[in-house]
C-alpha cells in the first residue's frame, strides 16, 4: 500500500509537470472544497459550478446556419471564428491572467441528407491553450422553402472539451430557430435568422492536487500519507441540473458557392449556490456575449 501511494504521488507530479498554455485551465485554482482540510473554501462547489456553466456557453455559443438545410444532396465546409466575452465575476482559473475574452477559430462541416435533416461537426481550438471543443450535430427542418412562410428548423447538439487536465465537461442541448430567405438575384442569397438554445452543463472532477508545489521528497517522504494531504473532488455538476439559455441572431450570405456569415448570441446562466451550507443563498452570474463570422463553401 505504501508503495501504491508513492507513485500515485510521482503521477500526480509527473501530470502537474506538464507543459501548460496560458489559457490552459489548473481546476485547482477553484479552491479545495474538502472542509476537512486546511485551506478549505467553502465555496469551492460553487466557483465550480459556475466555471462549468460559464465555460460550457463558450464553447457551445456559435450556431453560424439559418434553420434551412442544405438539401438531401448539399455540403457545406466553414472556417469559424467566435470571440468569446468571459465574465469577470466567475473564476475562470486560467494558468496565466483571467482572460476578458479568448478567440474560437473552428472547422465547421455539414451534410444534407433526405427528409429535411442535415448532420454536421466543428472542432473548435480555445487560443493559447491545449484545449479543443469537438461538437456533433443533427439538424431537422420543419418547414422550408416555402415562398410566402420562414424557415423552421430544430438542431440537436452536443460537445465535448478536450485536452483538459483533471475534469471533464460536457454540453448537450437543443436550440429551435427561424428565418427566411431572400434571393438578391441570380446564384446570390441573404439570410437572416434568430433562435433560442436550450444547453445542459455537465461536470466532474478527478482527485485534485491543491499543493501542486510540493517538492518531489515532499511526496515519497517516509510518511506515504502526505502525497494525499491537502486533495480533494469537487461536488459533480449534474448534465440535467445546469440549464443555460443562448439567443441568438445572425445572418448569411451566399455568392455562387462563397458564403459569409456573422451571428451574435448571449447566454444567460442563471445563479448556483453561494456556498455548500444548505441556504436559500444564491450567486448570480453575468451573461456570455458572443460575436462569430464565418467563411466556407456551400455545394
Amino acid at each position: 500500500m505504501q508503495t501504491f501511494s508513492r507513485w500515485v504521488a510521482l503521477a500526480t507530479l509527473v501530470s502537474g509537470a506538464a507543459y501548460a498554455d496560458k489559457n490552459d485551465i489548473q481546476i485547482s485554482k477553484l479552491g479545495n472544497p474538502d472542509a476537512s482540510e486546511v485551506g478549505h473554501n467553502p465555496s469551492a462547489n460553487a466557483n465550480f459550478q459556475a466555471f462549468a456553466r460559464t465555460y460550457g456557453a463558450a464553447i457551445t455559443s456559435a450556431n453560424l446556419m439559418p434553420p434551412e438545410t442544405l438539401g438531401h444532396s448539399g455540403f457545406n465546409v466553414n472556417m469559424e471564428l467566435s470571440v468569446i466575452s468571459l465574465p469577470s465575476e466567475t473564476v475562470i482559473p486560467t494558468e496565466g491572467d483571467q482572460p476578458g475574452a479568448v478567440l474560437m477559430p473552428s472547422f465547421h462541416v455539414r451534410k444534407g441528407l433526405p427528409f429535411s435533416i442535415e448532420v454536421g461537426g466543428r472542432v473548435g481550438w480555445v487560443e493559447r491553450s491545449r484545449m479543443v471543443a469537438a461538437t456533433g450535430e443533427v439538424k431537422w427542418a420543419v418547414n422550408e422553402g416555402f415562398t410566402y412562410l420562414p424557415d423552421i428548423g430544430v438542431r440537436g447538439h452536443v460537445t465535448r472539451l478536450m485536452g483538459v487536465r483533471d475534469f471533464s465537461l460536457t454540453a448537450a442541448g437543443v436550440d429551435a430557430g427561424i428565418g427566411k430567405q431572400f434571393p438578391l438575384g441570380g446564384m446570390v442569397t441573404l439570410t437572416p435568422y434568430g433562435g433560442l438554445d436550450f444547453t445542459f452543463v455537465g461536470a466532474d472532477s478527478n482527485v485534485i492536487d491543491f499543493n501542486p508545489d510540493r517538492s518531489f521528497e515532499e511526496s515519497l517522504q517516509d510518511d506515504s500519507l502526505a502525497a494525499l494531504e491537502n486533495t480533494g473532488v469537487y461536488t459533480r455538476v449534474g448534465l440535467t441540473d445546469n440549464m443555460n439559455q443562448r439567443i441568438y441572431g445572425g445572418v448569411r450570405f451566399i455568392g455562387g458557392v462563397l458564403q459569409l456569415g456573422a451571428e451574435i448570441s448571449v447566454t444567460r446562466l442563471g445563479s448556483v449556490p453561494q456556498t455548500d451550507a444548505e441556504n436559500s443563498e444564491t450567486r448570480g452570474l453575468t451573461s456570455v456575449l458572443t460575436f462569430n463570422t464565418s467563411l466556407g463553401l456551400d455545394f
